[in-house]
């Protein structure tokens, strides 16, 4: 402790469970700054994965699927995971099969922008498949070539 208080710092305590006990001389407010500074950094690259949903109804026209399809595949480039959910209304709940082709024509149609986390199931009236963003597979870059060397100073003539 008198080493610290000559050097103006403070007497940190390490490991308090081992034997003997290690500390470290060091600006604890400056360790604080530091630690919170990189914390922050962290926090800062980060990617917050959220669930967008589009939504269909049976009786879906070519162009609004179409233009919900495009969200879809735009929201999983993006990162994010996507909800496609179908509501059967009335008597469409005896036609069950149209639904499911909607979802499966869906999740074809996305191809390799995403990947199925949960096949298309039913809870009460309303069909549903969560797609996830597929896993970017970063392909080896080849190298430009490299500049010619210049082969030290040429003979003048």
């Amino acid at each position: 402790m008198r080493i610290a208080r000559e050097r103006g710092l403070d007497l940190v305590e390490v490991s308090p469970t081992a034997v003997p006990p290690v500390c470290r001389i060091q600006d604890y407010g400056r360790y604080l700054y530091e630690k919170e500074k990189s914390e922050r950094a962290a926090r800062k690259k980060q990617k917050v994965i959220t669930i967008k949903e589009v939504k269909f109804s049976v009786t879906v026209d070519e162009h609004d699927y179409q233009t919900k399809k495009n969200q879809a595949v735009r929201f999983l480039t993006d990162g994010d995971k996507v909800k496609a959910s179908l509501r059967f209304r009335g008597r469409q709940m005896a036609h069950r099969e149209l639904g499911y082709n909607i979802i499966n024509r869906l999740i074809q149609d996305v191809g390799d922008a995403g990947v199925v986390e949960f096949m298309p199931r039913m809870e009460g009236t309303i069909l549903h498949a969560i797609l996830a963003p597929a896993k970017k597979q970063e392909a080896a870059k080849p190298k430009p070539p490299a500049p010619p060397q210049a082969e030290g100073p040429r003979p003048t003539a």
